[in-house]
């Protein structure tokens, strides 16, 4: 039997709010504030365990290692680490912030995946996201790779791909701009990927924020993963410049089911029409809850970036769960909304979470994980280090308590002392996860 394991992305000891990413509201409006990467790991690790709860499997992709000092040296920055932080702090601060990023717990972002039902090869496929749009996120798809290849080794069910080249035209922003369409999670899908703009023809009503998803950069995934059903269809251009920089933070979509605003594309009713005829063939007709609320709501409280979940135990459309952030229930449209859902039995159960430290930095409980379609073979062949269970989860949190700040200032990202106690940090989480050598300030020590 197939099920949906969902990977968080485990939120790194430098996450703090510098305000990199244009486009992202949230991001925007706490620049500058102090962070408690702390609370946001330990936030994380308790939406996981409420997964988990559901009768899920769930698991977790570490943080990437930062500062990224070997970035810097290639830069032409030079002397110890220590001098190599102070030179960068001194030479611009900005550069500074992109490369001490925490910004690959959200992890949505790593990859857009396909689950072996829909690929020709019968394999579950990954495409690393170049993330080429935003410099502090371009920075992570070669680690990410590393990440995916060693948890996901096993050639007869698992296929990791390069990312797709650095080019503009191929801009690529992982799971965030896809969704898929099936009767469940093992059965046949409709993939349906998203775009902001064809880099090879502009338009005029092109948005003002950068439409990061190029729809030549769909078709490369789609070609490469061996789909023989999908369908591309373009972000309304009005969505992205409220804020909506990725298609997850106006739609989600599970099984039969697509939940999104009435923003979220340009001509929802030619959208619904066509992915109904295009479901046809597959023996089922989706269905469509479309919300009216207005974005700012939408984007401010990010309801549509939830976890819409199948339960286990039932294929009814009714057995379907959201996890969503407590800013929807602070929410008055927003709240109407998810309680319109369980009235008319789209979905069965809400449960909301403090995600206060990511939200604050643009990413909800969807920005956070990556969600992996796995049959019960390809499921035992998952690197066991990253397949979370209650043992897992309090080595986990015990392991953030002892590592983590829980206070971060943007001057703190050059402290010599700081890099020392994140690089102690992560090579203790290697050992939890038996993942040796991944990172590469391991790699160079050995």
């Amino acid at each position: 039997m197939s099920m949906e394991m969902n990977f968080d992305g485990l939120v790194g000891p430098t996450h703090n709010y510098a305000g990199l990413s244009r486009g992202n509201i949230a991001s925007s409006v706490h620049k500058g504030r102090v962070s408690n990467p702390r609370a946001a790991a330990l936030q994380g690790l308790d939406k996981m365990e409420a997964v988990m709860g559901l009768g899920l499997p769930q698991g977790f992709l570490p943080p990437h290692d930062a500062p990224r000092v070997g970035f810097l040296r290639k830069l032409g920055f030079t002397g110890s680490d220590a001098d190599i932080l102070a030179l960068a702090l001194k030479a611009n601060p900005a550069l500074l912030a992109n490369v001490s990023s925490a910004s690959s717990m959200w992890t949505a972002n790593a990859a857009t995946v396909s689950p072996a039902a829909d690929t020709a090869d019968g394999r579950v496929h990954f495409t690393p996201a170049n993330l080429l749009s935003m410099p502090h996120r371009a920075l992570e798809h070669g680690l990410t790779t590393r990440m995916l290849r060693r948890i996901f080794a096993d050639d007869q069910h698992f296929c990791v791909h390069d990312a797709l080249p650095m080019n503009p035209m191929l801009g690529d922003e992982g799971a965030a701009n896809h969704n898929r369409l099936c009767t469940d999670h093992g059965s046949e899908g409709l993939e349906v990927f998203v775009h902001g703009r064809a880099a090879l023809s502009p338009s005029d009503d092109d948005p003002t924020f950068p439409a990061r998803q190029t729809l030549e950069s769909t078709h490369a995934i789609a070609s490469r993963h061996g789909l023989t059903r999908a369908q591309f269809v373009r972000q309304n251009p009005a969505a992205i410049d409220a804020g909506a920089f990725h298609n997850d933070v106006v739609c989600v979509t599970n099984a039969d089911t697509m939940l999104y605003h009435e923003t979220a594309f340009e001509t929802p009713d030619a959208l619904e029409d066509r992915l109904t005829r295009a479901c046809e063939p597959l023996g089922f007709t989706p269905r469509f809850a479309r919300a009216d609320m207005p974005i700012g709501d939408a984007i401010s409280s990010y309801v549509f970036n939830s976890q819409l979940l199948s339960l286990p135990g039932g294929g009814a459309k009714k057995e379907m769960a959201l996890i969503l952030p407590s800013h929807v229930e602070e929410t008055p449209s927003a709240k109407a909304y998810v309680d319109g859902l369980i009235a008319d039995g789209v979905i069965r159960q809400a449960h909301y979470f403090d995600l206060k430290q990511s939200m604050s930095n643009g990413g909800g409980p969807a920005c956070l994980r990556l969600r992996v379609v796995l049959g019960e073979e390809a499921r035992a062949a998952v690197h066991s280090g990253v397949v979370l269970d209650e043992t897992k989860i309090d080595r986990l949190r015990g392991w953030v308590r002892e590592h983590y700040r829980d206070r971060l200032e943007l001057s703190d990202l050059a402290d010599p002392d700081f890099l020392i106690e994140t690089r102690t940090a992560l090579d203790a989480l290697t050992q939890i996860m038996d993942l040796p050598g991944l990172y590469d300030f391991q790699r160079t020590a050995a």
